[in-house]
């Protein structure tokens, strides 16, 4: 008997419907885009092949009609869907809930070409009440969402395959351009431009270190006289100058002197405490964007990263006993709302979890992403009672963290504000001449934790993150004196030290993936799906690398930059980028028609903006290549450039040739290249290869070199290049950072290039043992197996016997280890004295002595617990004995593939 066919993205999404729809329907998967357009010359349709506009698969001369193909790997795949389209009953499209689901959906029906009736079904979590409603409420498919989807399409192919060619030209090959990605390249480029602009200025305040009531704190000069301190926000960000005249600047002589005469002028005096009662709101739930940003901050992870995770824990994770659960809704959304089946659940789970008194309501929040419409509701958990440590066997550490934030912020959403008492003491003394100099202490007391006890949200800014701490101060009142240690007495306050404090200016801090996926939001640029294919292509075509967390953008995103913000600035702006998106945004919603849009977009102009092509045309025989200036070299009065070659940036003083040009190195950011560091890099290169001896071994000389990955150490002469033929080149090693290029010796140099070092054969199957270096440091290596070689343990000495026990010993995560934030230290312990702390834990706030921890009951607030209730709460968890891990239902995992987080959906530039 026919079956309705129900075709999902992905096998695991396929897997988790299969459970809930039993075996009344057939579930198969589409495995991601089944259509595009031709990505490479030999996939072109034949009819359009000698087509002006052929290679782009658009019909630019007509209406703009655009030619798919199904790609080689998945023909397969779209012929077994055709099998199975003519055994079923109907046909079910339940591709995501978005436009590029709806356009998957689209296409599926128009290559499977089905005689049977056809619907659409959305579903925001993959649960079988969910699954079922959609079932039920199935449509027709929103044609307008096609339409968008189609014309961004088109749009990127246009872009891209107008202007790349362009930078090949002009720039060099493999380089690319892209709608959205263009864009962010700009802006990364224009902060590090800030940043080669910015001249650090140096300004000084002084701290004081005081003690009252057994509590240490700090206040900070202020004020001198009637004239207030310079402090950071009084310098031009831009430029690192002082922007302010009214305020004081102090030098370090000053600050010096300033100092001596406070210290011998006490007592000082309380002048001034002032307590403001404040409320702390919760973040709303989170979206696409705001997930990734949290993710980067707290976790570390990648958007592409995020992404991937997400879209496990959304199609369905096994957690046990055959059970398979979507955990999260669907996580490409730009909505901050919640159902009110969501709100009713966190609700109920709040009161059971935390008490009564932290649910006062529902909370909702308005979406500030101009019409949103990727999805209906932010993601959250698809049932709020699995808390995260009910989770801790069926996830891996990826997915249990990423679930974490999304639980424990939903939850937060909807608690109360937390309640908190902001407190400022002024405190006087007198300078040298007498005059008044005020200090200021800030405190925080939590009052109320309200959402507090579920979720406190990152910060890029760690100042921010550590102002966002409880902190606080003892009790005074004005009048009370600090006195000096030695004189304290009965005195409230203590003077511990008096620090000068240098400080300088700091340029505008490189965007991290957080920061710059929270610009290209607010800006309007990309959606929900974009995000993390975007940041990826920066980083493939070379135009990014990283510094930690920071985006440091290439000579080559510099020069790229350069020549389309020179010669086609409309196509590079943000403005017109964003205006792009809402034209886009009111084709979706058929306020708008696609072919007249793309028209305007690539030929005919709109709005004072020129078309795409002719622009091109008129632009391209003037663009010269383009050149990043560094400064002069004052000896010759010769400019020096950086230029893009064929392997890699260089750095050109005048015309180039011989001895003025170097390889610039791959890690070397713009903002860091001086004049001082250009000049040094080509006599560096001049020069020549520094000798340091030779090798007794072979007699061959040992040179110091530098190329595009920094210093290194070679054996032997480079032999010349011959054509068509790939030279035996000598043997090399990177001078690691612990030794200076310039002050290597030959021994040094020796011991590096006897990596790897051959240890012998391991007992189980004869195969070889290698010691060597590595991105992560020295290590051993058997076969796939790696070790990282510990303290006291010499790469250059290691025996086979010691390496042997390394690989038999567990492999080390090189997780970091998380840092615990302090809420509160509560004081001495009754027996031993260890410190009590109240600490920010994983799953809440929980209490240590340092030994032992213990959590702190839902039932109390964490704002006024005392040292006795938690040398209480020790003593029981200590009398309790270890923990024992329940048991659970069976562990399981399902391996996850398909979807469009698996590389299955194809872009182009």
């Amino acid at each position: 008997m026919a079956k309705p066919l129900v075709i999902v993205e992905s096998p695991a999404k396929a897997k988790t419907l299969a459970r809930f729809l039993g075996d009344a329907y057939r579930i198969e998967a589409s495995y991601g885009h089944v259509r595009d357009l031709p990505e490479k010359a030999s996939e072109v349709p034949a009819e359009i092949r000698q087509k002006s506009w052929g290679r782009m698969a658009v019909d630019t001369d007509g209406d703009f009609t655009p030619y798919y193909v199904v790609p080689a790997d998945k023909k397969k795949q779209v012929a077994a869907l055709k099998a199975a389209v003519k055994q079923a009953s109907e046909l079910l499209l339940a591709t995501d809930p978005d436009r590029e689901g709806e356009s998957i959906s689209w296409h599926l029906r128009e290559i499977l070409k089905p005689k049977i009736p056809v619907r659409r079904i959305v579903f925001h979590e993959i649960t079988e009440e969910a699954i079922k409603e959609a079932v039920a409420s199935a449509h027709d498919l929103d044609e307008n969402l096609v339409k968008a989807q189609e014309s961004r399409r088109i749009l990127d192919r246009l872009y891209g395959y107008t202007l790349s060619p362009v930078l090949w030209k002009k720039v060099a090959t493999g380089l690319s351009a892209g709608r959205v990605q263009s864009v962010a390249v700009r802006l990364i480029v224009e902060r590090e431009e800030a940043r080669r602009a910015f001249r650090s200025s140096r300004y000084w305040d002084l701290e004081a270190r005081l003690l009252g009531q057994g509590r240490a704190f700090s206040a900070t000069l202020v004020r001198v006289g009637s004239e207030r301190l310079a402090t950071g926000k009084d310098f031009d960000s831009g430029t690192g100058a002082l922007a302010n005249p009214n305020v004081r600047l102090l030098d370090e002589a000053a600050a010096r002197g300033l100092a001596d005469g406070l210290v011998q002028h006490l007592p000082w005096e309380v002048t001034s405490v002032e307590a403001r009662p404040g409320a702390e709101r919760p973040a709303p739930p989170f979206t696409t964007s705001t997930l990734s940003q949290e993710a980067s901050r707290k976790l570390g992870f990648s958007t592409e990263r995020t992404m991937q995770v997400a879209q496990r824990l959304f199609q369905g994770v096994e957690i046990g006993g055959g059970e398979i659960e979507g955990l999260i809704t669907y996580h490409r959304t730009d909505s901050t709302t919640l159902s009110e089946k969501a709100l009713n659940e966190s609700a109920r789970v709040i009161r059971e979890m935390f008490g009564d008194e932290y649910y006062t309501g529902p909370r909702r929040y308005q979406t500030r992403v101009k019409n949103a419409q990727e999805a209906h509701e932010a993601i959250r958990p698809t049932d709020f009672r699995l808390a995260p440590k009910d989770l801790e066997r069926f996830l891996d550490a990826d997915e249990l963290r990423v679930y974490e934030l999304v639980w424990k912020r939903t939850m937060a959403s909807q608690m109360p504000d937390a309640r908190v008492l902001k407190t400022t003491v002024e405190i006087t003394g007198r300078g040298p001449s007498g005059e008044p100099c005020v200090f200021t202490a800030s405190g925080k007391a939590i009052e109320f934790a309200g959402f507090r006890r579920a979720y406190v949200e990152g910060s890029d800014d760690p100042d921010a993150e550590l102002a966002d701490q409880e902190s606080i101060l003892p009790a005074v009142t004005p009048g009370d004196r600090v006195e000096s240690s030695a004189q304290a007495g009965s005195a409230p306050l203590s003077l511990a030290g008096l620090d000068t404090k240098g400080h300088e200016t700091q340029p505008p801090a490189r965007y991290t993936e957080a920061a710059l996926i929270k610009e290209l939001e607010q800006a309007g640029i990309g959606r929900p799906s974009t995000y993390a294919p975007t940041i990826g292509t920066l980083e493939r075509r070379g135009y990014m690398f990283r510094q930690g967390k920071a985006l440091v953008p290439s000579f080559s995103a510099f020069a790229v930059t350069h020549l389309l913000r020179e010669h086609f600035g409309d196509y590079v702006d943000v403005g017109f980028t964003a205006e792009m998106e809402e034209d886009l945004d009111q084709i979706s919603n058929g306020e708008r028609d696609s072919v007249s849009f793309i028209r305007a977009f690539y030929r005919d102009g709109e709005g004072g903006h020129p078309g795409l092509e002719p622009m091109v045309a008129r632009a391209e025989p003037n663009i010269e290549y383009p050149a990043i200036d560094i400064g002069v070299d004052e000896s010759s009065g010769e400019p020096l450039r950086v230029r893009v070659g064929r392997y890699g940036p260089f750095v050109q003083r005048g015309e180039g040739g011989a001895g003025n040009t170097a390889t610039l190195p791959k890690t070397l950011a713009p903002a860091d290249l001086t004049v001082e560091k250009a000049l040094a890099l080509l006599k560096v290169k001049a020069e020549g290869p520094k000798t340091l001896g030779e090798d007794p071994a072979t007699g061959l000389k040992v040179y110091v070199q530098h190329g595009r990955f920094g210093h290194y150490v070679q054996l032997g002469e480079t032999p010349p290049r011959v054509k068509g033929k790939s030279p035996q080149m000598p043997k090399r090693a990177s001078i690691p950072a612990s030794i200076s290029a310039s002050a290597i010796t030959l021994d040094e140099a020796l011991k590096l290039l006897s990596l790897p070092r051959d240890l012998g054969a391991h007992p189980s199957d004869g195969e070889i043992i290698v010691a060597s270096n590595g991105r992560f440091g020295p290590y051993v290596k058997h076969g796939d197996e790696f070790r990282s070689l510990e303290e006291g343990d010499d790469v250059h000495a290691i025996t086979l016997a010691r390496a042997l026990e390394l690989l038999a010993a567990p492999k080390k995560s090189r997780r970091r280890t998380v840092t615990r934030a302090v809420l509160r230290t509560l004081g001495a312990h009754p027996q031993g004295g260890a410190e009590v702390k109240l600490m920010e834990g994983r799953y809440g706030p929980y209490v240590t002595d340092g030994e032992t921890n213990a959590s702190v009951p839902r039932t109390a607030d964490p704002a006024t617990l005392t040292l006795e209730a938690a040398v209480e709460l020790l003593k029981a968890r200590a009398d309790a004995g270890p923990s024992r891990r329940p048991r659970g239902r069976a562990a399981g995992g399902t391996r996850r593939t398909g979807g469009r987080s698996s590389g299955t959906r194809r872009r182009k530039t």
